[in-house]
């Protein structure tokens, strides 16, 4: 899609959703000029730069890279602040802020087990992974409420695979394995394109009015 035209459909999403809040009425009150095709590809953008990024950090902490780690997170806080404002316009600004915080909590555990497994610490793994089956519910729980076409199955089994992914990528590189971790590579790229697609698709069925 044509860069100039997603980030217009992008701007015109948020300032809508913004100028609707601000008014005092829903966020979802208007309709917006933008397509499905539109929003899932902002969508699979922003999930495609999450992947991205985080791998950087996860190969910086078994470099034990520190400089090149600390300019991967800030990108990541960026993108995880994007990904939250791409739902403000449907939802306001609450429960945006509130899926920011949940995907913050969800780069912070994957960020934990990485160091863990660094450290060679199996209890402080095991902790990372107990908050991310935290996390994955909480996060299936937020969009279920929010959309009646996302099941929490749905999302739970889309975000747990997700982390199952994450934690097996972390494990090829603390292995040295990157043969293997470019093999990882492919399936985790198309899960978060179906994650994106998920969502985009659950967007357009319970707010028909606001795509072409």
């Amino acid at each position: 899609m044509n860069i100039i035209r997603w980030s217009m459909a992008l701007l015109v999403l948020t300032v809508g959703g913004l100028a609707s809040d601000a008014q005092g009425s829903s966020s979802v009150s208007a309709p917006h000029p933008v397509t499905e095709a539109d929003l899932q590809s902002v969508l699979r953008d922003e999930w495609s730069r999450q992947l991205f990024w985080v791998r950087n950090v996860v190969l910086d902490n078994a470099k034990n890279d520190l400089r090149s780690r600390e300019f991967a997170e800030k990108a990541v806080v960026a993108n995880i602040r994007d990904m939250a404002r791409t739902f403000a316009p449907f939802y306001g600004e609450a429960a945006s802020g509130q899926l920011r915080t949940l995907l913050t909590q969800h780069y912070s555990e994957v960020k934990a087990y990485s160091q863990a497994t660094v450290a060679k610490n199996k209890g402080q793994q095991d902790a990372a992974m107990a908050q991310l089956a935290s996390n994955t519910e909480a996060i299936a729980t937020f969009f279920s409420k929010l959309n009646p076409h996302l099941s929490k199955d749905t999302v739970r089994a889309l975000f747990a695979t997700h982390v199952d992914h994450q934690v097996a990528q972390i494990t090829k590189f603390q292995q040295g394995d990157y043969a293997g971790e470019e093999e990882t590579w492919p399936a985790m790229e198309h899960h978060v394109y179906v994650i994106a697609d998920t969502l985009a698709t659950a967007l357009v069925k319970q707010f028909p009015k606001k795509f072409k």
